[in-house]
């Protein structure tokens, strides 16, 4: 069968392909081999300047041409290193023979073959490319993918500040808040979880096949390796890799950075299902409408509906995200004794995780979009629980000492059907100060919201 969307096994390669083109260029096998090209070409110019007599400084010209087989790769070339892969049965073997077959006809670079992945073990190129895709892929796609939903929330937040809305604590009526804090709230929580995510320093090692330098010693015992490999590792791209180095390892990078960066993506995807979860539920109630889109079908039988579908999508794939990514934080930190492979299949499925976080995030920012506030909705529910009023009443009953406050207010409306008139009966008999009485007579549930449009309009 020949490959096509339709025949793809993942949705992430069949019906969400489109979805995802910014980052499978950075997360896919062919995005792992261009920055395995990438590490090996800056540790072999790297070498060349090391002051080495066996390997003089390179040319301009050859600088040139090598950071071009970085900047150039292209899908032929990953091809090209496949091909030969199946011959090696190794991939960064492959990698190594493909830059070495790009000499061909330099004589400058021919002489210098051997260099290419000197004294290096297949992890000191494969970790440091892993901390490279997950560095595109964080700042180019994911946290993008963020922020978009961020400001759209901001928005959300600042434009409907003063809509009151029945708040609902464990699904009965409550003190009620506004549509802008509550979206408020959410914003708050991500843009910590943001600062989290970008915040992970991405490490990685170049110290050889069990972390102490064992090969790159034994050619020049007198030259400080660990000081090298830190510039090659913290010297910005495209000469240096512009990652954090790690001093300590086995023969994998411990792996422990790439866990806080899942876990933080997973707790921001947490509270994006918390958020989605809401969202449809206000849909149910009616708080929400949802803009039409011409031709669109809400079902196969009910031609009346339109269903919160963005708000479903993004939950069912944070889960599967989450799913991966705990997967992937429980396990690349372990390793037994000094390397086993479990890590090598696993780690191939960061861009799958990532990849269902965005799918979600785009399905969130289309839901967010579509929305429309239907304010008599919440303004009829609003008007149908003059028992939120309690809170209030007994407060400042509690203020002039009025005993028995709460217990008055708990025998007047819990479990019974509250009406203004009531209320207002129960205020008029309070030895209170008239001027509070008028106060409390006046208070609507509607207007009975606090700091809330001020705390939204201030996020």
């Amino acid at each position: 069968m020949s490959f096509t969307p339709v025949s793809a096994l993942s949705p992430l390669d069949g019906r969400y392909a489109a979805k995802l083109a910014l980052l499978r260029p950075l997360m896919s096998e062919q995005g792992y081999m261009h920055r395995r090209v990438q590490v090996e070409v800056a540790w072999f110019i790297a070498l060349s300047d090391a002051g080495f007599a066996e390997f003089k400084p390179l040319s301009p010209g050859a600088r040139t041409y090598l950071l071009g087989l970085v900047k150039n790769f292209s899908a032929a070339d990953a091809t090209a290193i496949k091909e030969i892969e199946k011959t090696t049965n190794h991939d960064v073997k492959a990698v190594e023979y493909w830059i070495k077959s790009k000499f061909e006809a330099r004589p400058e670079l021919q002489a210098a073959a051997e260099f290419v992945h000197f004294a290096c073990t297949s992890e000191d190129i494969n970790n440091t490319s892993h901390a490279l895709q997950i560095k595109a892929g964080r700042d180019q796609v994911l946290l993008p993918a963020l922020d978009a939903i961020i400001t759209r929330l901001r928005e959300l937040a600042h434009a409907h500040a003063a809509v009151p809305l029945l708040a609902r604590t464990h699904g009965q009526t409550a003190s009620p808040t506004t549509v802008g804090k509550e979206l408020a709230n959410v914003v708050v929580r991500l843009v910590a979880a943001r600062e989290r995510i970008a915040g992970v320093k991405l490490l990685a090692k170049m110290n050889g096949a069990v972390g102490n330098y064992n090969a790159h010693v034994s050619a020049w015992p007198e030259f400080d390796w660990e000081n090298f490999s830190r510039r090659v590792v913290e010297t910005p791209e495209p000469l240096g890799l512009g990652l954090n180095f790690q001093p300590y390892s086995i023969q994998i990078e411990p792996h422990d950075y790439m866990a806080e960066f899942f876990d933080a993506v997973a707790r921001t995807d947490t509270i994006l299902v918390d958020l989605s979860r809401d969202i449809w539920g206000y849909i149910s109630l009616g708080y929400f409408k949802q803009r039409l889109k011409a031709g669109e079908i809400g079902s196969s039988t009910m031609p009346h509906k339109v269903n919160p579908i963005d708000f479903e999508n993004a939950e069912g794939n944070l889960g599967l995200a989450n799913a991966l990514l705990r997967h992937l934080s429980e396990k690349l930190p372990v390793s037994r004794w000094q390397r086993d492979l479990t890590d090598s299949t696993v780690v191939r499925n960061i861009g799958v995780a990532l990849g269902y976080a965005v799918l979600a995030y785009q399905s969130l920012l289309t839901g967010l979009n579509k929305l429309e506030l239907n304010e008599e909705a919440l303004a009829r529910d609003l008007d149908a629980a003059w028992e939120v009023l309690a809170e209030p009443i007994q407060t400042v009953m509690r203020r002039f000492g009025v005993p028995g406050a709460y217990e008055k207010l708990k025998e007047v409306t819990r479990g019974k059907a509250v009406t203004r008139e009531a209320l207002h009966g129960l205020i008029r008999s309070l030895e209170i100060p008239e001027a509070e009485k008028a106060r409390l007579l006046a208070l609507t549930p509607a207007a009975y919201v606090g700091k809330a449009a001020e705390l939204a309009r201030r996020v």
